[in-house]
């Protein structure tokens, strides 16, 4: 009863305030005001006020609420411990993968095609050339 008195006084200010803004020459925005202040009218005419009274003051609506609240924790949970389980699966077969996978082969330092125009290195330089190149696979997992 409180509740459906309450609704109906906004409702008579918000239609109050309306008529003063349709006064002033602003329609839209007097239109908007009515709406709003016609809903908790509404509200009240339909019942859904009391219904909801109702609702907050019952000790059974609220161990619902509970209810609702510890299936929401027993989704959130499960899903937490399948995110992790799907990225313990992943990482455990690339780690595999990368046990299984052959190393990639290393040439000595004089190996190579060298053709009539090559000019003979000296072992340091070619050593610098294939230490770069070891650093950047290390750096990538290969």
């Amino acid at each position: 009863m409180l509740a459906e008195t309450i609704c109906s006084a906004v409702s008579a200010a918000g239609l109050g305030i309306a008529a003063i803004t349709a006064w002033r020459r602003r329609f839209m925005t007097a239109a908007r005001i009515a709406a709003y202040a016609l809903v908790p009218l509404g509200l009240v005419l339909t019942g859904a006020v009391e219904w909801l009274a109702r609702t907050a003051f019952s000790p059974v609506a609220w161990a619902g609420f509970g209810v609702l609240g510890a299936a929401w924790l027993l989704f959130a949970s499960t899903r937490a411990v399948e995110r992790r389980r799907a990225g313990r699966k992943e990482t455990a077969v690339t780690e595999g993968r990368q046990a299984v996978a052959p190393a990639a082969p290393t040439l000595p330092s004089g190996a190579g095609r060298q053709g009539p125009s090559a000019k003979p290195r000296a072992g340091a330089a070619a050593a610098d050339d294939f230490s770069d190149i070891e650093a950047i696979l290390k750096k990538h997992g290969i």
